[in-house]
């Protein structure tokens, strides 16, 4: 059987006529998972269940998430996919933009992690944690933080995108930081404050000025008292 396709063999006794393939078999398989976890919590979630749930096979799961672990990050993660694949903001600055994105991510995350932790409660040490949900979007936030900042070079808000990973990621690391924690969304403030105290300065110095002011490019934020 093809990883792209739910084959005849062995297939579930309710499995669907029409055969469903790539994205849309690998959607309902994520959306039979998440609602399993969310109705029996990590412990009691099994592949029969997931399977039945999904009118397929335990093979077409095992096939793609070897261990419920993965499976049931595949499916947390699903949840955020419209915020992960929405294009990257595009406000006219770099402040602007990574607000935004900030913005996006937030209520997201925190309604995630509540739901999930929730589900995780007591369940045994291979369990996935709300760490690994963090880990497992950073390369997709990076990639449209990434754009944000050669829009900003193109802007000549900074000299060059080539930012190191670590101050790429810091403002939605504090962000995730701060859903864990709080178990809510973070305040517009917070929000603001890992931004204009965080984000923007470490950038800054890292990639040196551009060839626009903050002002000029709408990148900063009134002096708080």
């Amino acid at each position: 059987m093809s990883l792209n396709e739910e084959g005849a063999a062995g297939e579930a006794p309710h499995a669907p006529k029409r055969r469903r393939r790539g994205a849309e078999l690998e959607k309902a398989l994520l959306d039979a998972a998440w609602a399993e976890l969310m109705d029996s919590g990590y412990e009691v979630m099994t592949y029969d269940a997931v399977a039945e749930r999904a009118c397929t096979s335990r093979a077409v799961l095992y096939r793609r998430w070897p261990a419920k672990r993965d499976l049931a990050l595949a499916a947390a993660a699903s949840r955020l996919g419209a915020d992960i694949h929405a294009p990257a903001p595009d406000t006219g600055s770099l402040r602007g933009d990574v607000v935004a994105l900030m913005h996006a991510a937030n209520d997201a995350r925190a309604r995630i992690a509540i739901q999930l932790a929730a589900r995780l409660d007591g369940a045994d040490r291979d369990a996935p944690t709300l760490a690994d949900l963090r880990s497992r979007l950073t390369e997709s936030r990076g990639s449209r933080m990434r754009t944000v900042l050669e829009r900003a070079r193109d802007r000549g808000e900074i000299a060059t995108a080539d930012v190191p990973p670590r101050v790429r990621n810091v403002a939605f690391d504090l962000l995730a930081n701060e859903v864990l924690v709080t178990q809510s969304s973070a305040t517009d403030e917070a929000v603001e404050e890992i931004v204009d105290e965080v984000f923007l300065p470490l950038v800054h110095a890292v990639t040196g000025p551009g060839s626009r002011t903050g002002a000029e490019a709408g990148s900063r934020q009134a002096p708080r008292d």
